[in-house]
C-alpha cells in the first residue's frame, strides 16, 4: 500500500483485557485470561511488551472480571504507561469499552489489540508496519492479519478476503476466505462517530467500515498464535520455544 503523507505512530494503544475467557475455562475459573501463563509469560505481557517495543506511550486497558487481579498486575509496568478503563459495573464489549475510553485515546488514529493475542515479529516489527501502511484518508481500519490455514491453534474457515489493494471483504456464510483477523489493528476515532449505546461488538465497526470501502489490512510477516482455549497453549509454547532456538 502507498500513502501520500507519512502516517506518525500512535502513541497510544487500547487494549482489550476485561472478557470472561469462558473458553479457557477451568484456568480462568480463578484467573483473568489476560493473565493465564504461556510459555511462564502472562498473555498480556506479550502485547503490552510489542506495544513498548513500537514506541506506545499510553496503553488503556479496560478491565471487568478479576478486574483487581489485572489491574495489580498491569500497575507494575512502566512501559507503555497503563491507564485503567473501569468496566467492572458494565461490561461493554469489544466496540463499547473503546467507545468509553476513546477521551484517553485522544484524537489520533491509536492501536487497538486484544490481550490474548501472541505472534512472531519477521524481520520488523508487525505494529511498525502497520503505522507504515496506514492511511487515514483512505482508512478508517487497517487490521493486521494471519493466513486461516497454518496459524498455530486456529482451525476456523478465516475471516477476510483481501483485494489486491488490500481493501477486505468479509467472508460469506458458506465461504473459506484465506485471511484471520490477528487481534491488532490501527483504528481512527472517526470509526466510532455516532455509535450504539452500551455495549456492542467491534465487528459492527468493522462492517460499518466495509460498507464504506474503508476497512483495509495488512499481512503479518511471522507468526500468529491462536491462544482461545487451555488446549491452544500448548501448541504456543512449543512455537514460542522453537523460535527461541
Amino acid at each position: 500500500m502507498t500513502q501520500q503523507q507519512p502516517f506518525p505512530m500512535p502513541h497510544a494503544a487500547m487494549v482489550l483485557a476485561a472478557g470472561l475467557g469462558e473458553r479457557m475455562r477451568p484456568l480462568t475459573n480463578g484467573v483473568p485470561k489476560p493473565l493465564v501463563k504461556v510459555a511462564g509469560k502472562a498473555l498480556i505481557d506479550y502485547v503490552l511488551d510489542r506495544l513498548a517495543e513500537a514506541g506506545v506511550d499510553a496503553a488503556i486497558v479496560n478491565v471487568h472480571y478479576l478486574a483487581d487481579a489485572v489491574e495489580r498486575h498491569v500497575r507494575g509496568r512502566q512501559h507503555p504507561h497503563i491507564i485503567i478503563s473501569d468496566e467492572r459495573s458494565l461490561l461493554l464489549g469489544t466496540g463499547g469499552g473503546v467507545v468509553k475510553a476513546l477521551p484517553e485515546l485522544g484524537a489520533a488514529p491509536f492501536y487497538h489489540v486484544n490481550s490474548d493475542s501472541i505472534w512472531l515479529d519477521g524481520a520488523e516489527s508487525n505494529l511498525r508496519r502497520l503505522a507504515a501502511a496506514f492511511d487515514p484518508a483512505r482508512m478508517d481500519a487497517l487490521l493486521m492479519l494471519a493466513p486461516s490455514t497454518g496459524s498455530i491453534g486456529y482451525a476456523g474457515r478465516g475471516d477476510f478476503a483481501i483485494e489486491s489493494d488490500g481493501r477486505l471483504r468479509r467472508r460469506g456464510d458458506s465461504e473459506i476466505v484465506a485471511c484471520v483477523y490477528a487481534g491488532a489493528a490501527i483504528l481512527s476515532p472517526t470509526l466510532f462517530s455516532s455509535p450504539p449505546q452500551g455495549a456492542f461488538s467491534l465487528n459492527l465497526m468493522f462492517d460499518r467500515a466495509e460498507k464504506a470501502k474503508r476497512l483495509y489490512g495488512l499481512r503479518l510477516q511471522g507468526a500468529w498464535m491462536h491462544v482461545g482455549t487451555p488446549e491452544a497453549i500448548a501448541m504456543a509454547e512449543a512455537a514460542i520455544l522453537e523460535s527461541a532456538a
